[in-house]
């Protein structure tokens, strides 16, 4: 019986990282039983932070949309939020799907007009949206107009869980509030990875890449560019909008300038992605690390801190396109969530005979 090749994406590297991706989890999920609390809201700010790159990296790095408004779906999603808890009685933390679910249905509209635009005027077009759904938001005096409102405290007290995690932890209701949106923020990164990672394996994931790297020659092969595109797009959307209402719940206070800022929500994550590296998994992960510490060091020194970023992003562009990721798999080539699929030779036994159950070297 003739072998045959195998084509896998597994490497060592790749179950090496699963492995400790589980057991990071589990450390993580336990922290803020011995954790400070600064600790814990700056491991908030990075998930969240991450998961934001995570999605635009999906939109620019492997679909080729590069948006300058997805502010629109963080600041419409933390708003739904407050208005569904506000308005309508919805408790904070269900509001947080709601969030996602708006963000969504904004997208929609966005898509039909943003679609019909290429290259450069799909990014500009994505920040007119943006601009029209904050301006249209600020003229929303339910929930404070152009000066913004609060969560109420009867709202923030009734939040799931944090009864328990005041009793479990024995602290304050604000400290059991910042506990719940970690894990809340921690769930959402780990899902958003892990999401990510299982479609880029898919064969929806293979037509992705193949729609970035050449979309006519995608499109020969039976690609459909249109379904992709409006997937991705949708897809980045909606869990931008539950990780803005996250933000934003664990702010307790919101405002049109605030939830629609271009620099924070849009300008910060393109540069993390672009210096830890786009179109990869793990360049967002190094380059929010690299941003927080950027951002403790330098914070205090004002427009300094804006000058270095944009100093750093312009030298990474000019000398490693792919980013710090980029540098680190061309030296080692280690893939640590590897999605590039590879033929693998069947081993042969010791007479010559084609093993097909045999292993494979990374």
């Amino acid at each position: 019986m003739a072998a045959t090749h195998t084509l896998t994406t597994r490497t060592r590297a790749g179950t090496i990282t699963g492995i400790a991706a589980l057991a990071f989890l589990a450390v993580a999920v336990i922290l803020p039983a011995f954790a400070s609390r600064s600790l814990i809201q700056d491991l908030f700010f990075i998930l969240t932070m991450l998961t934001l790159a995570q999605f635009w990296n999906l939109l620019a790095g492997y679909s080729g949309l590069v948006s300058v408004g997805q502010q629109a779906f963080v600041g419409f999603g933390a708003y739904m939020l407050f208005a569904a808890t506000i308005l309508w009685g919805v408790n904070p933390v269900a509001a947080i799907l709601l969030s996602g679910v708006f963000a969504l249905l904004l997208a929609i509209p966005t898509a039909f007009f943003a679609f019909r635009l290429s290259g450069a005027y799909f990014a500009i077009g994505t920040w007119v949206v943006a601009e029209v759904v904050r301006l249209t938001v600020a003229q929303w005096q339910a929930v404070g107009g152009g000066t913004g409102t609060s969560l109420p405290r009867d709202a923030r007290d009734a939040m799931w869980g944090v009864t328990w995690i005041e009793a479990a932890f024995d602290v304050r209701s604000s400290a059991a509030r910042d506990i719940l949106a970690y894990w809340l923020a921690l769930a959402l990164a780990a899902a958003t990875i892990g999401g990510i990672y299982w479609f880029l394996r898919t064969r929806r994931g293979l037509a992705l890449a193949a729609l970035r790297d050449n979309v006519e020659a995608a499109k020969s092969v039976g690609v459909d560019a249109a379904r992709m595109k409006w997937i991705v797009f949708l897809v980045a959307a909606f869990g931008t909008g539950i990780a803005g209402g996250l933000i934003f719940l664990q702010n307790g206070r919101i405002s049109p300038d605030s939830a629609f800022a271009v620099t924070q929500w849009t300008a910060f994550v393109i540069f993390i992605v672009v210096i830890g590296g786009i179109g990869t998994i793990e360049g967002p992960i190094i380059g929010v690390l690299v941003f927080f510490m950027l951002q403790e060091l330098l914070a205090d020194f004002g427009a300094t801190y804006l000058i270095v970023l944009g100093c750093l992003g312009i030298v990474i562009m000019l000398f490693a396109r792919r980013g710090l990721w980029g540098l680190i798999s061309d030296r080692t080539g280690v893939q640590l969530f590897p999605v590039r699929r590879r033929l693998i030779a069947p081993a042969r036994g010791p007479a010559g005979q084609t093993d097909e159950g045999g292993g494979h070297n990374d």
